[in-house]
């Protein structure tokens, strides 16, 4: 039997669940072996073989997992035969599949009954092949020409009664080619409704880092970890959503570098590393990471860095000039003086239950700060995803600037991302909210009227469809329904449109929640040749390091039908807009040089754009704190922000949830149901639970329960049926995976200032499963 061919056929067993102990390292030869399987199951040895060869190398193409760098020859640094990981090669995996999704699977299946089958079962059926829809009172999708698709989309533009009553969704993984020309597109059509998925993780990042210090991104260079003193890890599991983090921290360990990790579970990829790609990995005990582990209680890492700055502070007074760098301080910031008197004086009563943390411990991480001359502090959405995530990560930043760690080699603030592109997606112009300058200079350079009034981001975008204000929704890729919070009030938003279209390449839960029509759009993957009028092409991407470099595919695609998102954002534009419009699409379509062309001349940092990413590394994108300690803000300094203190109270009875990812997942996409190193084993609806606190709360290990979350408004949300796991996490901290869990949050529970659905502080209330 050819297994590359077979979907399953039954779906998620979840009494068949396992657990074993959790794992106390990551890696090593286990993960060597999952990534061969996985890819031997789904693309066949020999493709395997020719695909991996190519991941995250100069003449293949990048990843489309997380946006963690690849090392830069300009640097001193060399990429490794492997520069991949497990979870990459699963990626690759899933996308180069030998299993099809046809006309003949869509004539099977009604699309009532694939609602009802679970994310999982549905990524598993393989690439998607022709473009299909489903048509208003039909059950069935079914083929439909590409012309054809294009002509009913444009028609429905062209019906609504304001631009605005469109929505037009991106995910990460579009390079930047397709993201700047659907910018275009979309504000060429008059509307600045571009959410992203940026709005859901990083945008708390984004939101504090330009208040801070005037750019949204972080400040360092992959060598700048490998030669930090101290790293301090916070709210993330680099073991799972960024595996190649693991080797810039075993070589920054190898400099004589110390790791501080900060985060409520006691995860692998923060304890111990095994690297399979050299011995002591494969035969030795591997590599400890944290030589600090502070187990937080969830949300409380604006109360730690605090208590921190409090502590430093503090020494500061004690020896004069012997914390605090004097001269970054007086020379580069603004507002020292009110950050110093917000932190003279701490609850420290109110630290001890934000934290839960030892004092002593505090003061070991805070003497760790005060002593390393380069530090970099990196974080994910165990930081972003709180009310106060903005609040935090300008705490953070505080300690940054005060000890001066920004603009000097081995130092700064480094956001993980997770998608392969979604930093690149926002340079491209993918924002609801793009300042004048880049709005005035795209109005320029095509000759065409741009929109000013901002646009709506995702949890806007949600009101607006529930409220008959969003008519047509258009994602260009991602999973806009799994992705999302309030499960159940996405859905019925997206069933209410009008019009929904997917362009993907994968079946996800987003194509079976569809509006009144709804199209699914095939297109290539990241892996596949795309061959235009102009010859073979290739697209770029930005990293989460500012590295821009070239991707370009080298497998044959999946389909004879399946077109780029170059390509479909090109024809329908001409189908809506004419063959005579001032932009140019046919001509994009037909050699993406040309796009590039233009980025070059509307996109700060990006001149001479088609020269500059065919330098064999790509280059790197200016960033004035890094490379001048300049600083583009309204007081042109970096600001010192100063904060009250805030954490999620937790009531008697009650424990504060925090949703995260199996191993064997990314984002939305699930791989697997091995969550390896957490012991868990053939099953999702689970619910982690510290066996303290379920003893408390007179619950038994293995017990089915609802989930049910409580909110300050008086409102509850309910999630049927997860299995109770003990597990060392936090005392008074519970976890879940998503999407499965996604369903507990409240559309209008969102962090401050970066509106960013507030995913790790559920207030979570177990009951006997009904």
């Amino acid at each position: 039997m050819n297994v590359t061919r077979n979907a399953p056929r039954a779906d998620i067993d979840e009494a068949a669940l396992e657990v074993h102990k959790p794992k106390e390292w990551a890696a090593g030869i286990p993960g060597v072996a999952v990534s061969l399987l996985r890819g031997v199951e789904q693309m066949g040895a020999g493709r395997t073989v020719k695909t991996l060869r190519l991941l995250n190398q100069r003449d293949g193409f990048d990843c489309p997992g997380c946006a963690w760098p690849e090392p830069r020859a300009e640097d001193g640094e060399h990429r490794k035969l492997a520069e991949f990981c497990e979870n990459g090669a699963k990626a690759v995996a899933e996308e180069a599949t030998k299993r099809r999704v046809g006309r003949e699977f869509f004539a099977q299946h009604p699309v009532e009954e694939l609602h009802g089958r679970t994310d999982y079962w549905l990524g598993q059926q393989g690439r998607l092949t022709e473009p299909v829809v489903l048509r208003e009172g039909g059950t069935h999708y079914e083929p439909i020409a590409w012309d054809e698709a294009f002509r009913l989309i444009a028609g429905k533009l062209k019906e609504l009664d304001s631009p605005d009553e469109a929505i037009f969704y991106t995910s990460g993984r579009t390079s930047n080619e397709a993201a700047f020309l659907y910018q275009l597109l979309v504000r060429s059509f008059g509307t600045n409704n571009l959410p992203d998925c940026s709005n859901m993780c990083h945008e708390s990042s984004g939101a504090a880092l330009s208040e801070a210090y005037g750019i949204g991104k972080g400040s360092v260079s992959l060598a700048d970890i490998h030669h930090a003193d101290l790293i301090v890890v916070v709210g993330q599991n680099p073991g799972t959503n960024h595996p190649r983090m693991l080797s810039a921290l075993e070589e920054a360990k190898g400099r004589g570098a110390k790791v501080i990790a900060v985060n409520p579970l006691p995860e692998a990829g923060l304890m111990r590393f095994k690297n399979p790609q050299n011995p002591r990995g494969v035969v030795g005990k591997g590599t400890p990471l944290a030589d600090e582990f502070a187990q937080i209680r969830l949300g409380g890492d604006l109360a730690l860095f605090q208590a921190v700055g409090h502590l430093l502070l503090s020494w500061e007074e004690a020896a004069p000039g012997t914390i605090v760098d004097r001269e970054f301080v007086e020379s580069s910031t603004h507002g020292f003086d009110d950050w110093a008197k917000n932190l003279r004086e701490i609850d420290w009563a109110a630290i001890d239950e934000a934290t839960g943390l030892d004092r002593d411990q505090i003061e070991r991480i805070a003497r760790m700060i005060a002593a390393s001359e380069r530090t970099v502090y990196c974080w994910a959405m165990g930081v972003t995803q709180h009310r106060h995530a903005v609040a935090t990560i300008q705490e953070i930043s505080n300690l940054a600037f005060a000890r001066g760690m920004i603009g000097k080699p081995g130092a700064g603030l480094c956001p993980v991302r997770g998608h392969s592109n979604v930093q690149g997606d926002r340079t491209m112009g993918v924002w609801e909210k793009m300042p004048e300058s880049f709005l005035s200079r795209l109005e320029d350079e095509f000759g065409i009227p741009v929109p000013r009034k901002h646009g709506l981001d995702t949890v806007d975008s949600i009101r607006a469809m529930r409220d008959g204000r969003g008519k047509v929704f258009i994602g260009m890729g991602g999973n806009f329904a799994a992705a999302t919070p309030d499960s159940g009030l996405t859905e019925r938003a997206l069933r209410s449109c009008e019009l929904t279209v997917h362009v993907s390449t994968k079946l996800n839960r987003s194509h079976v929640v569809p509006g009144r029509t709804a199209l699914i759009l095939p297109t290539l993957g990241r892996t596949e040749r795309d061959e235009q009028a102009a010859g073979e092409q290739f697209v770029t991407v930005e990293d989460s390091m500012s590295c821009v470099h070239v991707s370009r595919g080298r497998l044959k695609p999946a389909s004879e039908h399946l077109l780029s998102e170059v390509a479909i954002i090109c024809r329908l534009a001409t189908e809506l807009f004419g063959a005579d419009h001032a932009v140019p699409w046919r001509d994009f379509e037909g050699n993406y040089d040309l796009i590039r062309d233009r980025i070059a001349q509307v996109v700060p940092g990006c001149e001479d754009y088609n020269a500059k990413v065919r330098q064999p590394d790509g280059f790197v994108l200016p960033h004035p704190p890094r490379d001048s300690r300049s600083f583009r803000t309204s007081t042109g300094k970096a600001n010192f922000t100063t904060s009250e203190l805030e954490f999620p109270r937790v009531p008697s009875g009650r424990l504060l949830l925090q949703t995260l990812r199996s191993h064997d997942q990314y984002n939305t996409t699930i791989y697997g149901l091995s969550d390896r190193y957490r012991g868990i084993e053939d099953a999702r609806r689970v619910v982690l639970v510290n066996a303290a606190d379920l003893a408390e709360l007179g619950f038994a290990d293995g017990q089915l329960v609802d989930l049910v979350s409580e909110w300050e408004d008086g409102s509850e949300r309910r999630a049927e049926h997860f299995r109770v796991v003990a597990y060392p996490t936090a005392r008074r901290c519970a976890a879940a995976y998503f999407p499965e869990a996604n369903a507990l949050v409240p559309l209008d529970s969102v962090a401050k200032k970066s509106n960013t659905p507030v995913s790790k502080a559920i207030v979570l209330r177990l009951e006997p499963a009904s």
